[in-house]
């Protein structure tokens, strides 16, 4: 066999590969998002989305709920709200979160916030740190069913113990809506588990 054919062969087994590895994390994210490890912790985190204006978007409220049931239900006796400002926002994600758990019975006391982060790793990363500094050290992360496979792989790189529980009534529910979900957390998914090796959370 000459140089060029084998060449072309290990091109088509690195194709091939590939082609099984997304197929694999596909199902692994899909199927991650049945698991709801309803445990006791110190701290709900409760990952953010877009606000609209002042209030929290379709998306983000139900995560905003299902942090407030834990809270209710006695899982958690803090609530962590993240998510920073973005441009044409008066407020942050965190703090309209916040404002909207204090109407919904949780005691301002109770519930803590990040506003510097913008991306998920910062979520997770400045999290672990009000957790740490806190004298906190276990936590049930909350966000959409789709979204938890990456987010507890970065919070346990970060040296947290970390339950998982998705929200029950996430807003991803049509083919139509999951499937363009699902291929942007396969995309991000595969590039962080490519280099979560080698990454440094000091922002």
């Amino acid at each position: 066999m000459n140089k060029k054919k084998i060449i072309k062969k290990a091109f088509f087994i690195a194709i091939l590969l590939f082609i099984c590895f997304v197929v694999y994390s596909a199902f692994d994210i899909y199927s991650y998002g049945d698991k709801n490890e309803m445990t006791k912790a110190d701290v709900a985190i409760v990952l953010g989305a877009e606000v609209w204006n002042d209030k929290p978007s379709p998306v983000f409220q139900e995560r905003i709920n299902h942090g407030i049931w834990l809270y209710q239900n006695g899982y958690v006796d803090k609530i962590l709200f993240t998510g920073g400002k973005s441009n044409h926002n008066k407020y942050s994600e965190s703090f309209i979160a916040r404002q909207y758990a204090i109407k919904n019975g949780v005691p301002s006391e109770d519930i803590l916030i990040e506003e510097k982060s913008t991306i998920t790793q910062e979520n997770i990363y400045f999290a672990v740190q009000i957790i740490k500094n806190s004298k906190m050290s276990t936590a049930i992360l909350v966000s959409d069913p789709l979204h938890m496979k990456r987010a507890m792989l970065m919070a346990k790189d970060n040296k947290l113990t970390v339950y998982s529980s998705p929200t029950p009534t996430t807003m991803y529910k049509s083919l139509e809506t999951k499937l363009p979900f699902l291929a942007r957390e396969i995309f991000f998914y595969i590039g962080y588990i490519i280099v979560h090796n080698f990454y440094d959370f000091d922002f």
